[in-house]
């Protein structure tokens, strides 16, 4: 078990995805997804759309890194050889040992391709196996039926809802669904289950 630090170059890797620390200079590798997917970010609480919304996403972003926040990565698909995303670990409890897992999106021809679960697969084993964390939480706008649909997939668990509980990237209001992977949950079989997707 490794000691978590934010200043540390971790980048996740495998034969199908690596994900390396967002850095600023990665505003041009993710424009076109600004400036031609806008809708990515449909259910998202900040939204990338636009060149200079997508600037300050990346700033902050990077800038919660520095201030020991979050931890954002780089999506790279290795079988398209192309930028494809985002994603990051987030709500960092290191008393706690516990995270969040999310922030993430990727390009439309990216999606049902079978990498967020590669992308899940690594971070999951990293967050409890590197790190020792006990609890990865996810959260998703109730209305964001793929997107939860996809979590459900990996092995969360749906623990609640929490109504109305923040402002969307819109203006208005959300419900957020609450699910969760624990320690003793990864280490039993879904690890081993999830890996078994990525051979399949």
């Amino acid at each position: 078990m490794e000691t978590f630090s934010f200043l540390q170059n971790y980048q996740l890797e495998n034969e199908r995805v690596r994900l390396k620390p967002l850095q600023v200079e990665d505003f041009e590798a993710l424009l076109p997804f600004a400036i031609a997917e806008p809708e990515l970010w449909k259910y998202s609480l900040v939204s990338a759309a636009g060149a200079e919304n997508m600037r300050r996403y990346i700033q902050a972003a990077t800038l919660a890194r520095q201030d020991r926040k979050e931890y954002p990565f780089l999506v790279f698909d290795k079988k398209l050889n192309s930028v494809a995303g985002s994603t990051r670990f987030y709500d960092i409890q290191l008393h706690h040992h516990t995270v969040q897992l999310g922030y993430t999106w990727y390009g439309k021809e990216f999606q049902g391709t079978g990498l967020n679960r590669h992308c899940k697969f690594l971070m999951l084993d990293f967050a409890f196996g590197r790190m020792g964390f006990e609890r990865v939480e996810f959260r998703a706008d109730l209305r964001n039926a793929k997107s939860i649909q996809a979590m459900k997939r990996i092995g969360c668990v749906q623990e609640g809802v929490l109504r109305r509980n923040c402002a969307d990237a819109q203006g208005g209001r959300r419900d957020s669904i609450i699910l969760s992977i624990l320690k003793n949950e990864w280490e039993d079989n879904l690890r081993d289950n999830l890996l078994q997707q990525l051979k399949s």
